[in-house]
């Protein structure tokens, strides 16, 4: 650089152009190390978080527990790479942990529903009212449990379709797990004619039972006279099953009693209403 044309300022330009060449370089190798910093601490992590995720596996810890802590142990470990990548630039990390300290509680204050999901899942994880795979009921949707995140669960609707949920929401509300237990019970109401022989609807609903192998002998089924309504006699029938089978045999069951029924002349009560026309000679 040719310093012989400018201004005599009282210093030497040359010492300045040589402290501006070093520090751009010194600038410029630390902006590259930062950058590996990042993307091979990115590797690193992804690879203990892998890692950690196959050591809970074989350990047979449970899949929702999994994810939730691999959810965790990936945004921790990614929060300790970016640090040290910024502290690579010249920041002074004290200061910026004091400052991320100070913005994080005045967004925690902001971000109180983010705090109370994070919560509910942290009781998710502990607590375990459902897990991966369960079908549930709760806050307002019903589905199959996909992923329990660090904030949201993961729902998959009967129709296919993905909703996503705050954990808070859920927790705020009665959860219905109907994959909790091995066996659930159909409930089925039958209404037959107050002409019908009720023993013999109850012993073609009892040979309907006896017929299906998916339907389970212990518990006993329950078939009973449960209403004498206004134009029939209700008939309750409650057999039990394994959870898998529960839409299957509710749908065949429906079906094959009316087949039944129709075949032994057992009448099945419907609404109905008679029209009487009566002619009035004109005067």
């Amino acid at each position: 650089m040719n310093t012989e044309n400018l201004p005599d300022l009282g210093f030497d330009w040359a010492e300045v152009w040589t402290m501006v060449q070093t520090t751009g370089v010194d600038f410029g190798i630390n902006v590259i190390t930062a950058i590996l910093i990042f993307f091979v601490g990115k590797w690193v992590v992804n690879l203990v978080v892998s890692g950690l995720m196959k050591a809970m596996q074989k350990g047979e810890l449970d899949i929702t527990l999994r994810r939730f802590i691999g959810n965790l142990a990936r945004m921790l470990l990614m929060l300790f790479v970016i640090i040290a990548a910024i502290n690579q630039l010249g920041v002074q990390t004290a200061s910026l942990i004091a400052l991320l300290g100070a913005a994080g509680l005045a967004v925690g204050l902001a971000l109180q529903g983010s705090l109370s999901n994070f919560a509910a899942g942290v009781l998710i994880v502990l607590f375990r009212p459902y897990k991966v795979g369960d079908w549930i009921e709760g806050g307002g949707i019903s589905g199959a449990v996909e992923e329990v995140q660090i904030l949201t669960t993961v729902l998959k609707t009967g129709d296919n379709k993905r909703v996503i949920v705050p954990n808070s929401q859920i927790m705020g509300t009665t959860i219905t797990n109907y994959s909790a237990n091995e066996t659930r019970r159909v409930d089925l109401v039958v209404g037959v004619s107050y002409s019908d022989d009720l023993d013999m609807v109850r012993k073609e609903l009892q040979d309907l039972v006896d017929a299906d192998e998916r339907i389970l002998k212990d518990p006993a089924v329950t078939i009973a006279v449960s209403e004498l309504a206004d134009s029939s006699v209700n008939f309750v029938l409650r057999p039990w099953v394994k959870t898998a089978d529960y839409w299957g045999v509710y749908f065949d069951l429906t079906e094959r009693v009316k087949k039944r029924f129709d075949e032994v002349g057992i009448s099945i009560p419907f609404p109905q209403r008679d029209v009487y026309i009566h002619n009035v000679a004109a005067d």
